[in-house]
């Protein structure tokens, strides 16, 4: 999946399109609005805002933070083995530190990645504060020209770029999601 951006200052603009390109076979959760000015977004019935969670970098920060974190481990272990510290007192206090390091530097990192935007949103903060929105839309290879037709009628729509898209099995479950809240009183 390729995630594709396009940046408007209007949104009912954008609610049209999101209609349209729902009309035409894209599921609701491949499409989002990322915009500062979030209760003008929940006046329109068809957008779909980034989510809180979505909007900061955690995830990302987290993996980063664990990367970093079992390089740190390592080295505890490392140095412990080669200064012959482990002949003292064994290994057990030097892979609990391991353990400790590698656990307090994934939070850290995740911590620090709740005050981050998510870093494939980052080179939109200017666009954002400008009042501006992004429409992201998720798609297949198969859809592209679709998306591509329906953006093509909107001249509002300034293209921004690619980028990463979630994978399509998550995209999967959200639909599913999706029709089982549908079919529940």
């Amino acid at each position: 999946m390729k995630r594709v951006f396009y940046i408007s200052d209007d949104l009912d603009d954008l609610e049209l399109v999101e209609y349209e390109l729902e009309l035409s076979g894209i599921s609701p959760p491949q499409i989002h609005v990322l915009t500062d000015k979030d209760a003008e977004v929940s006046s329109h019935h068809h957008l779909h805002p980034v989510k809180s969670f979505m909007r900061n970098d955690i995830v990302h920060s987290t993996e980063i933070g664990a990367v970093i974190g079992v390089g740190a481990a390592v080295i505890v272990l490392l140095v412990a083995y080669l200064s012959g510290a482990v002949a003292a007192v064994g290994w057990l206090p030097f892979i609990m530190l391991a353990i400790v390091m590698l656990g307090f530097i994934t939070w850290e990192g995740g911590l620090f990645g709740i005050q981050e935007l998510h870093y494939q949103f980052r080179r939109f903060k200017q666009v954002l504060k400008s009042g501006q929105h992004v429409l992201m839309v998720d798609v297949e290879p198969s859809q592209e020209l679709t998306l591509a037709n329906v953006t093509l009628a909107h001249d509002k729509l300034k293209p921004a770029g690619t980028g990463k898209a979630p994978p399509h099995w998550l995209i999967s479950l959200q639909n599913q999601w999706a029709k089982m809240k549908r079919t529940m009183p």
